[in-house]
């Protein structure tokens, strides 16, 4: 049970993850479709959070050891 109730915590942020992914490829659908260049997607909301989700914990990970 208590396995059960650990697994529940990780919908959230799974679900988040999924959004997140669906609204950064929308925007990358886009671009390539008004022919911009390759990091127009990056410049966008749901781009720079991709790069804050990425390197946020790598620049912890750094500060902390």
């Amino acid at each position: 049970m208590a396995s059960f109730l650990e697994i529940i915590k990780y919908v959230p942020v799974l679900i988040a993850a999924l959004l997140l992914g669906n609204w950064f490829m929308t925007e990358v659908k886009k671009a390539k479709i008004q022919q911009k260049p390759w990091y127009a997607p990056y410049l966008s909301i749901p781009g720079i959070l991709v790069l804050l989700a990425i390197s946020l914990p790598i620049v912890i990970r750094f500060f902390l050891n």
